[in-house]
């Protein structure tokens, strides 16, 4: 039965070479397109500055609590138990603030990306759809579906070219 099902597959391949010699493919990486788009990197820097007092607070969170953690490791055995509970209880806090504020950091993030990718995907379709208008491909391929290709057919720098001319 295996047999017989490759042979009727090698038979159809054969039989639909002519039919895909004919055909122009290319190949688009999507998320390179989006994301190497001049609006994608001013988003980015723009998220930098926005983001940034944020992550600079949890960063210094993360360094409280290290801190706390690496005494206690040290000293832990020395300190009277009142001073260890402390910092025990220090540390807690720490970690939930920062739990807390990581989570907060995330899903305003999440947010944002959301909104740029919203305003961004129509400008980067009609890129695509003008690239393969133009290029009069029969079948465009996701670059994540392909193992190996060769540059002339991926048209990923075109899109992203067009996308940058749209504004």
């Amino acid at each position: 039965m295996r047999k017989l099902t490759q042979l009727v597959l090698l038979s159809a391949a054969l039989l639909a070479t002519p039919a895909f010699a004919e055909m122009k493919v290319a190949v688009l990486n999507y998320q390179m397109a989006l994301l190497e788009s001049d609006a994608a990197k001013r988003y980015a820097v723009d998220a930098e500055k926005k983001f940034g007092p944020q992550l600079s607070k949890l960063k210094t969170l993360e360094g409280d609590a290290k801190r706390i953690q690496d005494r206690m490791v040290k000293d832990g055995e020395k300190m009277q138990t009142a001073e260890r509970e402390r910092l025990e209880l220090e540390f807690k806090q720490k970690a939930r603030d920062f739990q807390f504020q990581s989570k907060e950091l995330n899903e305003a993030k999440a947010i944002a990306d959301r909104e740029m990718l919203k305003k961004l995907k129509p400008n980067l379709d009609k890129a695509v759809e003008e690239v393969i208008k133009k290029g009069n491909f029969d079948l465009v391929l996701e670059r994540g579906a392909v193992i190996d290709v060769k540059p002339q057919y991926d048209i990923t720098r075109q899109v992203i070219e067009r996308m940058n001319q749209l504004r």
